[in-house]
C-alpha cells in the first residue's frame, strides 16, 4: 500500500503484486519507511485515516490519454513520440487467439503421444522390476499395471499415441528441406526409428499372438523363448529397452529444459531415469538365469509351453508375421526419404530465394524450409536450444529486409514471441519459412543456453531510451577504517540489501556493482518512456527512507550516519545482456551511464542527496519551479548536462 499515486499505479501494473497480501491502516501507520516519507511529505498520519477512501479511489493508473500528454509536453518526448516504432504486442495477442495451426497441433499431438507411451513403458518396466522377487509377482505386477491398457479404451488409446508419435516422426523428416541434425536430434531420430524394429518380434509374440493365434503370454514361457529357445532375442529385447528408454529421457530432457524449475528438479528425474531400467533389467536377467537353472527339468519346457499354448508351428507363424511387419515399416520410413528426393528434384528446376546473414554469407533457400534448416545446412552456427520446436527462443533473429513478405506470427511462434515480448523484426528461426529474398541476424549468439532464452525481446542488445540510476555510499573509506572487515562487510550488506528491496518495490532492475554503490536501470519493460524516470525517482525516495531507518537500527555499531548520493539520468543508451558466458547480467553501456555516474559524484560538490538530469525531470514532470538549472561539462564532449541539485525527500514529488 503506498501513499503517492504513482507507487500506487505501478503497484498496480506488477504481476506479481497478486501474490502479497495488502497491508493493513495499523501496519501502514507503524512501518518506518513510510512514516519518513510521510514526514518529509508533510502528511499528517491521523488525518490519513480519514482521508484513506478518498485516495484510494485517486490512486488509479494513468490511462493512455494520460501518459500520451505527459509525453507530448516535452520538445524532448515529441521526438521520442515520432521516432518510436510501432509494438506487435498486439499482433502477437491477435495471433495467438486464432486458434491451432498446423505446426501447434503436431507439437501438442507429439508431446501428448510421447507422454502415453512413456507412461505404457513405465508400467511395462515396473512389471519387470517385480521378477526380482518371483514370477508370481512379477505376473500379479503385470496383470494389474497392463489391465488399463488391455481394456478397448485403453488399447484404442495406446495404438492412437503409436501412430500419432511415429507418423509425427515421419512427417518431421519430410517436412524437413535439410536433415542436417544436432547430435542430440540425431540420437533422438535415430534411436526412435530403430525402436519398432527391436519390439516387432516381441509385440508380434505377445500382444499379436494373444488376438490371432489364441497364445497366452506370461513371464515363463516368454523367458524360455527368449532365454532358452532363442538366446539370440535375450539380447535384442535388453537393447530394446535401452533404446525406448534412452530415447524417452533425451525427448524429456529437451521437452523440459526450457522449464525455470527443471534445473533445480533435474537431479530426481537422473535419478529416477537411472533406477528404473536398472531395476528392470536385473529383473530380467535375474529371471532368465532362473529360466535356465529351471530348465534341467526336461517337463519343465513342455509343460510352460503347452500351458501357453505356444507350439513350434505358431512360433513359425509368429515370424513371419513379425517379418511382414518389419518390411511394411522399412517401406513405411523410407517414404518420406524418397518423397524429399522427389521434391528435392523439383525445386532445383525453379530459382529458389536467397537467405543474406549479418556475416555477409548469402545461401539458398528450399522451398519451404525454415531459417534455422537452412542456415544449418549452410555450415552457419546459429541457436536452438529445443532443436526448432518454438519453445526456448534462442533461435531469435532479426528480420532486416524481407520481412513485410513472411506471414504474421501465429499458433507457437505467436506465444513464444509473446512470453519474451518481442520487439517489431523479431521472428524465430525455426518457425519462418520465406518464399522471398531475406536479410537477417541472429541475436543471440550461437552457444546460447537455455537461460538466455528467457531474456526479454530487445534485450539480446539493442540502442534504446533508458532510466539510469548510480546510487553511491558516502564515507565508505571512513567506515572502513574504524571497524574491523567482518563488521564493515555486515553493514555494507545490510546497506545493499535495503537498496535492492527499494529497487523490487518501485520496478527497479540492478544492473551493476560497483564497491560501495551500484547501478540500476529503469522501464527495461515499459512502453511509456516516462515511466522509468518516474519510477526512479520513487527508487530514490525509497532508498533515501531506507537509509534513514537503517541509520537508526545500527546507530549503535555506526561512527556517523550513512549518507548516500544518487544520480539519475534519462536518454539512450546500449541495453542488453553483457559479461562473460554463464555470468551475464541485463546492463547497459554508452554515454549515458558515463554521465548519470558524473551526475551521482557531483552530489558532494552540491551537498545534496539526489541530482537528476533536466532531461529526466522534464520525462517525468518533476516539479522543478524555483530550483536553479546547473550545468557541468562532460569530458570528451562539446555539449554540457544540465541538471537539477534535490536535498529532501519532499524535493522528488512528482
Amino acid at each position: 500500500m503506498r501513499l503517492d499515486v504513482n507507487s500506487a499505479s505501478d503497484s498496480v501494473k506488477d504481476p506479481m503484486d497478486r501474490y502479497h497480501r495488502e497491508p493493513t491502516l495499523a501496519e501502514v501507520l507503524s512501518d518506518p519507511v513510510t512514516l519518513a516519507v510521510m514526514d518529509a511529505d508533510g502528511i499528517d498520519r491521523y488525518d490519513l485515516a480519514a482521508t484513506l477512501s478518498q485516495m484510494a479511489a485517486n490512486m488509479r493508473p494513468p490511462g493512455p490519454v494520460e501518459k500520451k500528454k505527459r509525453l507530448a509536453d516535452s520538445a524532448i518526448a515529441k521526438a521520442v513520440i515520432t521516432d518510436r516504432k510501432p509494438d506487435v504486442a498486439a499482433e502477437l495477442s491477435e495471433s495467438m487467439t486464432r486458434g491451432y495451426n498446423a505446426r501447434m497441433l503436431r507439437s501438442n499431438v507429439r508431446v501428448i503421444s510421447a507422454l502415453v507411451l512413456l507412461a505404457f513403458v513405465v508400467c511395462h518396466l515396473t512389471a519387470h522390476a517385480f521378477l526380482l522377487v518371483s514370477f508370481a509377482r512379477a505376473d500379479a505386477a503385470l496383470d494389474m499395471l497392463m489391465s488399463p491398457w488391455r481394456t478397448a479404451i485403453g488399447t484404442a488409446i495406446l495404438v492412437s499415441a503409436v501412430l500419432a508419435h511415429y507418423l509425427n516422426g515421419l512427417w518431421s523428416i519430410y517436412v524437413r528441406r535439410y536433415l542436417r541434425l544436432s547430435r542430440w536430434e540425431r540420437w533422438q531420430l535415430g534411436l526412435g526409428l530403430c525402436i519398432p524394429l527391436l519390439l516387432m518380434l516381441h509385440v508380434t509374440s505377445t500382444r499379436v499372438a494373444e488376438s490371432l493365434l489364441g497364445v497366452s503370454s506370461h513371464y515363463s514361457s516368454v523367458l524360455i523363448v527368449q532365454w532358452l529357445l532363442s538366446p539370440w532375442l535375450a539380447v535384442l529385447q535388453a537393447t530394446a529397452v535401452l533404446t525406448v528408454w534412452i530415447h524417452a529421457c533425451i525427448g524429456v530432457h529437451f521437452w523440459l529444459r526450457t522449464k525455470p524449475w527443471y534445473a533445480h528438479w533435474r537431479p530426481l528425474f537422473v535419478g529416477l531415469g537411472m533406477l528404473l531400467p536398472t531395476l528392470a533389467l536385473s529383473g530380467y536377467v535375474a529371471a532368465g538365469n532362473r529360466v535356465l537353472r529351471d530348465a534341467e527339468n526336461p517337463n519343465y519346457v513342455k509343460l510352460s509351453l503347452e500351458a501357453s499354448n505356444l507350439t513350434d508351428q505358431k512360433r513359425a507363424e509368429i515370424g513371419r508375421i513379425a517379418g511382414i511387419g518389419s518390411a511394411a515399416y522399412l517401406a513405411l520410413t523410407l517414404l518420406p526419404f524418397a518423397g524429399r528426393g522427389v521434391r528435392g528434384w523439383l525445386s532445383r528446376r525453379r530459382r529458389p530465394p536467397l537467405l543474406t546473414h549479418s556475416s555477409g554469407r548469402t545461401v539458398t533457400l528450399l522451398p519451404g524450409a525454415t531459417v534455422l534448416e537452412t542456415l544449418r545446412e549452410s555450415g552457419i552456427p546459429h541457436a536452438s536450444v529445443c532443436g526448432g520446436r518454438a519453445r526456448c527462443t534462442t533461435c531469435r533473429i532479426l528480420v532486416t529486409r524481407g520481412l513485410d513478405s513472411l506471414p504474421k506470427p501465429s499458433g507457437l511462434e505467436a506465444r513464444a514471441l509473446a512470453r519474451i515480448g518481442a520487439t517489431p523484426g523479431m521472428r524465430l528461426a525455426c518457425q519462418i519459412c520465406p518464399t522471398a529474398d531475406i536479410s537477417v541476424m541472429p541475436l543471440l549468439a550461437a552457444d546460447a543456453g537455455a537461460a538466455d532464452g528467457t531474456v526479454r525481446g530487445g534485450l539480446e542488445g539493442s540502442e534504446r531510451l533508458i532510466t539510469v540510476l548510480f546510487v553511491d555510499l558516502r564515507g565508505s573509506t571512513t567506515l572502513g577504517e574504524a571497524k574491523l572487515p567482518y563488521d564493515l562487510l555486515y553493514i555494507l550488506n545490510q546497506f545493499f540489501s535495503e537498496m535492492t528491496k527499494a529497487l523490487d518495490a518501485t520496478n527497479g532492475h540492478y544492473a551493476q556493482f560497483a564497491g560501495d554503490g551500484l547501478m540500476a536501470l529503469y522501464g527495461l519493460n515499459a512502453k511509456d518512456p516516462a515511466t522509468g524516470v518516474v519510477d526512479a525517482l520513487r527508487g530514490a525516495r525509497e532508498m533515501l527512507a531506507r537509509v534513514d531507518q537503517l541509520n537508526s537500527r545500527l546507530r549503535g555499531d555506526l561512527p556517523q550516519p550513512m549518507r548516500i548520493g544518487i544520480g539519475i539520468h534519462f536518454s539512450e543508451a546500449i541495453v542488453g545482456a553483457m559479461g562473460p558466458p554463464g555470468s551475464q547480467i541485463i546492463t547497459a553501456i554508452g554515454e549515458t551511464v558515463n554521465a548519470c555516474a558524473r551526475l551521482e559524484s557531483l552530489t558532494k560538490k552540491y551537498d545534496c542527496a539526489v541530482i537528476v538530469s533536466r532531461r529526466g525531470a522534464e520525462m517525468a514532470g518533476l516539479d522543478v519551479k524555483g530550483r536553479q538549472l546547473h550545468q557541468v561539462p562532460l569530458k570528451g564532449r562539446t555539449q554540457t548536462l544540465e541538471f537539477y541539485a534535490l536535498k529532501t525527500l519532499a524535493d522528488l514529488r512528482v
